[in-house]
């Protein structure tokens, strides 16, 4: 159900005093009311009481609540069958792309999430009090690509010409509206800032039949803290899950809990994913300072950014700092994301070895993960995040090395895991340790997430492209052509052309950009450098107007600054690194020539990384594949339309074809 401070039909609304509008505003709000919104909700007030007098009918809503942005709109407008999304600038001049892109946002929310509002006709309004009127780009506003520019003085005229426009009906059932679902899929960012600022995770995520509600992972791996706790007991379980089935959203979510339940406890979510990390700190940073501003108090950003390591660390400074010191952790409850990439006893050892000057090093990162936890003389929990299939680096481990670890010197720990641990050989191979983990072990369903939900236009994103990669184009065709309307996937030869699609198809700040494959070392040739190394932070949270943004599509980011994280619409760059001839061929790039991938470790990770690449578009993306020709001896023509013809196959279609 959405929710506003204010609600009123426009002549009640109309008839009342402003100072009981103004009251119904200073009791529902969750700051100290200074002078300043004060004045502004007055200035809303008065205009819109005057600006509305000449509709004979309308709904008003004032401050009304999106979930997933932990935001609030001035104001939605019901209007006959229309929905006015208005944003105030009191005082403004100007109607700035930020102030656009702001509205904008709000209406896809609406328009994406909530279920009462997918058929409704939303329409973007920007009130800059003090600007001069403008012409209005009414078909680009239809399709949310642009918004109703208004002032003080001619937002009626505006919105009655919107009605003349676009109203087909005076029907409209406002309580169905009210109260209709609202299933919200937040980006990893969007759900750390609004986890970290006090919504629950039932708020910002979907809840409907068809995914596996977080919720209710979340309660169950609560109820095993607290079973252990009381018990004084040591556990881990392994929450596992396809890729974009909210596993980092269920860990950050545990995290977040355990520490508003008891501080004591200090829990923290860690994470060997670099980029991850980095981003999601640089995210709440920036959120703190920016939401301080806004409510007028003032968070330097130094405690901004001492408040986010508390919360989000890499698991590399965890693990090097105990590895100086025996001391016990802090730390009551860890949660390790994507703890498949953990590494193996001899990778450990050789960077003990070289970086660490430590000799003979004999434990498996886990089983070191794990003796470091076992230092607790009462009781702690471990919640590892595992994703089937996602290993891609070398020696990334997968679970067997935590189960080893487990099974060999940790027996009275308390092992918690879903079925699909046994019944999956992307989490486990070795028929010792499924018979190992059915006798000591603890089956919880309910550690298993099994629907996609990175994606909201569709949740069989990860299924398609598993059918790609496992050569299986007759089964990739018919689910796409179950989810084509909803989720475009199109293959294009031209760099330019595919530039175009993307930023045609994104809306407001919705992101784009293009990845590739970090093997992918011809991808040169075409301008994009795979060994360009990118700042993550810059390039998933600067604006359009930064060239280091994806926005800017200059950047190319790899499977490595990606994993974990995901924009709405991306341009797959496909090199010959991994390329179909009857079957998938693996080869890396050495010095000037191609050379056969032989080693099947390496085979996987390379393939997992294609895996992560196809999965990290919320909406649709585009697979470029360089048409060559054949002067390149590096760049053989029959490899790069192999794989197109192949991807073809798949049925996806041309770009030519469409556009």
């Amino acid at each position: 159900m959405l929710k506003s401070y204010y609600q009123n039909e426009f002549k009640k609304f109309v008839a009342t005093t402003e100072e009981a509008i103004l009251g119904h505003l200073a009791h529902h709000h969750q700051f100290a009311l200074d002078e300043l919104q004060k004045n502004a909700w007055l200035k809303q007030i008065q205009l819109l009481k005057q600006q509305l007098l000449q509709f004979e009918a309308g709904q008003i809503f004032f401050e009304f609540s999106i979930p997933r942005m932990g935001k609030r709109v001035d104001n939605i407008l019901i209007i006959h069958d229309l929905i006015f999304v208005v944003e105030f600038k009191v005082g403004e001049r100007q109607f700035t792309p930020q102030a656009k892109t702001q509205v904008i946002d709000y209406g896809l929310d609406l328009l994406n999430f909530h279920a009462g509002s997918h058929h409704q006709s939303i329409v973007p309004v920007l009130v800059a009090t003090h600007a001069q009127a403008v012409e209005q780009n009414w078909s680009a506003i239809r399709e949310l690509n642009d918004v109703l520019c208004c002032n003080a003085e001619n937002l009626a005229e505006v919105l009655g010409q919107a009605v003349e426009n676009f109203s087909e009906t005076t029907d409209f059932d406002l309580e169905t509206w009210i109260n209709s679902s609202y299933k919200p899929t937040p980006t990893i960012i969007e759900a750390a800032q609004a986890l970290y600022q006090g919504h629950r995770v039932e708020d910002i995520s979907r809840s409907d039949a068809g995914a596996m509600n977080l919720e209710i992972t979340s309660r169950r791996i609560k109820y095993i803290i607290e079973q252990s706790k009381n018990n004084k007991k040591k556990a881990i379980c392994f929450l596992t899950g396809v890729p974009g089935a909210g596993k980092t959203l269920a860990g950050l979510n545990i995290a977040n809990q355990r520490l508003k339940a008891d501080e004591s406890e200090h829990s923290v979510f860690l994470s060997g994913n670099g980029p991850l990390v980095e981003v999601l700190q640089e995210a709440l940073i920036r959120d703190m300072v920016q939401s301080s501003k806004q409510n007028h108090q003032t968070i330097k950003r130094t405690d901004a950014a001492r408040r986010a390591k508390t919360f989000i660390q890499n698991i590399h400074h965890f693990r090097d700092h105990y590895l100086r010191s025996t001391e016990v952790p802090v730390e009551k409850v860890v949660i390790f994301d994507e703890a498949q990439r953990a590494w193996q006893k001899e990778q450990v050892s050789n960077f003990m070895k070289q970086k660490k000057g430590i000799e003979n090093f004999a434990m498996s990162e886990p089983e070191f993960l794990i003796d470091v936890m076992d230092r607790h003389q009462d009781w702690c929990v471990i919640v590892c995040l595992i994703g089937g299939g996602q290993e891609i680096n070398t020696g990334e481990a997968g679970v067997s090395e935590w189960v080893a670890a487990l099974q060999h010197s940790f027996q009275d720990w308390t092992v918690y895991y879903s079925d699909q641990i046994l019944q999956q050989h992307v989490y486990l191979e070795s028929n010792e340790q499924i018979a190992w983990l059915k006798a000591h072990g603890q089956h919880e369903p309910n550690l298993h997430l099994a629907t996609s939900v990175r994606s909201f236009r569709s949740e069989r994103v990860s299924h398609l492209v598993h059918a790609v990669l496992a050569n299986q184009p007759a089964l990739a065709k018919q689910i796409y052509q179950q989810i084509q309307q909803n989720y475009p996937i199109v293959l294009c030869r031209d760099l330019k052309q595919a530039k175009q699609w993307l930023k045609e198809k994104a809306k407001g700040s919705e992101r784009y950009g293009i990845v590739a494959s970090s093997g992918g070392r011809r991808l040169k040739a075409e301008g994009l450098d795979v060994k360009n190394k990118i700042n993550p932070s810059d390039w998933f949270l600067n604006t359009a107007q930064d060239v280091r943004s994806a926005y800017y599509l200059e950047d190319v980011a790899t499977e490595f600054d990606i994993q974990g994280l995901e924009i709405d619409y991306s341009c797959v760059a496909w090199d010959i690194n991994f390329y179909f001839d009857q079957q998938w061929c693996y080869q890396s790039f050495r010095g000037s020539r191609w050379q056969r991938i032989r080693h099947e470790a390496n085979k996987k990770y390379l393939l997992n990384a294609y895996r992560v690449l196809l999965t990290r578009a919320r909406q649709g993306m585009v697979l470029y594949i360089p048409r060559v020709d054949g002067q390149d001896w590096t760049r053989p023509v029959k490899d790069y339309d192999a794989t197109y013809e192949f991807l073809l196959s798949c049925g996806f279609e041309e770009l030519t074809a469409i556009e």
